[in-house]
């Protein structure tokens, strides 16, 4: 069996089992998914300042982790932390910001993301950046929904959705990337509405960390990914 632990980045557990839905229905017959939720952090992550607390729950979270595992979703998208998570395990890390645009990259010239509140779009531009996948980014466009508000009104987030989903196609979009984990579920039900795919960087994270960890494959730990090195951290 396969186990993946997928990690919200923020405290609310309802999101994380939406998250972990997500996970499921993707995940190949013989793959567990673990959904884990930070025992602190933020309610949700919008700004530099949410997400630098994030990343250091989340790290905590992992380094704490009471059994093991062959890979792990980081399921925020934008968010900090991808490069220590990768110094800290021994199996693969993916988050979601790098899976979707990775995905999007082989089913269009130009991509987009559709997310939650503006001030999202330069940590995503910068995680895009990082992993050298910005070039072919069209654009990251704002639903203007916070995070949590996306699971309060179906049909609102919906329609905000499109309405984004349309700017970023006239900027010359031809995928769209769902921009916040809490987005997973919105592409199967926009695909069509728009006409051109729609990729959920959840579901985009499990097949990545599937196919590595039935290849055997992991981050190299020569050089920029090496372990951390041992000395005192103290945790407040």
């Amino acid at each position: 069996m396969t186990v993946i632990a997928v990690v919200n980045c923020n405290t609310s557990t309802t999101m994380t089992e939406t998250i972990a839905a997500g996970a499921r229905t993707v995940a190949l017959p013989g793959t567990r998914i673990l959904p884990l939720t930070p025992a602190w952090g933020v309610a949700s992550a919008e700004g530099w300042f949410d997400s630098f607390l994030s990343a250091a729950s989340v790290l905590d979270l992992l380094q704490n982790l009471d059994q093991p595992v062959d890979g792990v979703v980081m399921a925020g998208f934008g968010e900090h932390g991808r490069e220590g998570a990768r110094e800290l395990l021994d199996v693969p890390v993916v988050d979601i910001t790098e899976a979707a645009a990775l995905y999007a990259l082989v089913l269009g010239r130009r991509f987009a993301v559709v997310t939650t509140l503006a001030r999202a779009a330069g940590q995503i531009e910068d995680s895009l950046r990082t992993a050298g996948l910005l070039d072919r980014c069209a654009g990251v466009f704002a639903t203007g929904l916070g995070v949590l508000d996306l699971e309060l009104d179906p049909a609102t987030t919906e329609q905000a959705f499109l309405d984004a989903s349309r700017q970023a196609m006239a900027a010359g979009a031809e995928v769209i990337c769902l921009g916040c984990a809490g987005m997973t579920g919105l592409d199967t039900r926009m695909n069509d509405r728009l006409g051109i795919p729609v990729v959920d960087g959840v579901s985009c994270a499990v097949a990545l960390v599937e196919s590595l960890a039935h290849r055997r494959l992991t981050t190299s730990k020569s050089g920029t990914y090496a372990a951390p090195l041992p000395k005192l951290r103290t945790l407040r």
